[in-house]
């Protein structure tokens, strides 16, 4: 029952992981052979400017877009994990964002806080000058990361709702008889029950903020002067486009496997605690 599953993952994962890591190792442009040059890209993807640069952004997107769209669609689903009308409404809207290409998303809110945008073009009418949410290099990385986080919330506030379904109702009775109040029942017994997806949507949004790409060409583009410039924006937007297949292949798998580092060390301290708790 096994054979046909691991051809399967063979052929899509394994092969494709193994062609990439070779072609890394390649002074190769995508048209002519494939010259091996060892770790040659490697050495310079540590030496080039702009990697280390792109690399500071993406931490930061990769650590505060985590902290907030976990955070934030903890307490959200807390707030509605409630059964009605009303909390079912404000869960889809929520989510909304979420089933929408970040492509369309990064180009809307380009509309609204570029220059002539919306929100500008608004303030202008008062005499109040123009705020820089997109040409100011510390406000455009704070507007990339404020747009992201409302992009991507309402998908943890879906997994977290399902999770608050399976919090058995005996434990928050006992915690109710206790004289517990809400927030120490939540603090106390509701998120430990759930700390397992919790510690799984911490890493697919850390995994998946790290290969941001997509809203930061619609709305940035990686500027202002690269100031929201990713890892992932560099390796497609600037090597792939320069014919430097080999160096942005050796990044793409040096991406691969920072992402594979951060998945196993998040999910390893939530072993330790779990074992930790359970003595």
């Amino acid at each position: 029952m096994m054979g046909p599953a691991v051809v399967l993952y063979t052929v899509l994962t394994v092969v494709p992981v193994g062609v990439a890591i070779y072609l890394s190792l390649t002074d190769w442009n995508g048209f002519s052979s494939a010259d091996f040059i060892g770790l040659a890209n490697y050495r310079h993807l540590f030496d080039d400017p702009n990697s280390t640069q792109s690399w500071y952004v993406t931490a930061l997107i990769a650590v505060f877009g985590t902290v907030f769209e976990v955070g934030l669609g903890l307490v959200y689903a807390l707030i509605l994990k409630g059964r009605s009308r009303g909390n079912s409404f404000f869960r889809a809207v929520a989510y909304f964002p979420h089933v929408i290409s970040a492509l369309i998303l990064g180009y809307l809110w380009a509309a609204i806080l570029g220059t002539n945008g919306a929100i500008n073009n608004t303030l202008a009418k008062f005499g109040v000058d123009p705020v820089g949410f997109l040409f100011d290099e510390h406000m455009a990385l704070i507007s990339l990361i404020a747009v992201i986080v409302w992009a991507g919330f309402g998908f943890n506030v879906v997994l977290f709702v399902a999770a608050l379904q399976t919090v058995p109702a005996e434990l928050l009775e006992a915690a109710a008889i206790d004289g517990a109040n809400r927030r120490q029942t939540n603090l106390r017994v509701v998120i430990p029950m759930i700390a397992p997806v919790v510690t799984i949507a911490t890493v697919l949004n850390l995994v998946g903020l790290i290969r941001a790409y997509d809203i930061v060409v619609s709305l940035t583009g990686g500027g202002p002067a690269g100031s929201t410039q990713t890892f992932s924006y560099l390796i497609l937007a600037r090597s792939f486009e320069s014919t430097k297949v080999g160096y942005a292949t050796a990044q793409a798998v040096f991406l691969m496997v920072v992402s594979a580092v951060l998945a196993l060390v998040v999910t390893a301290l939530r072993n330790r605690q779990d074992q930790a708790a359970t003595g």
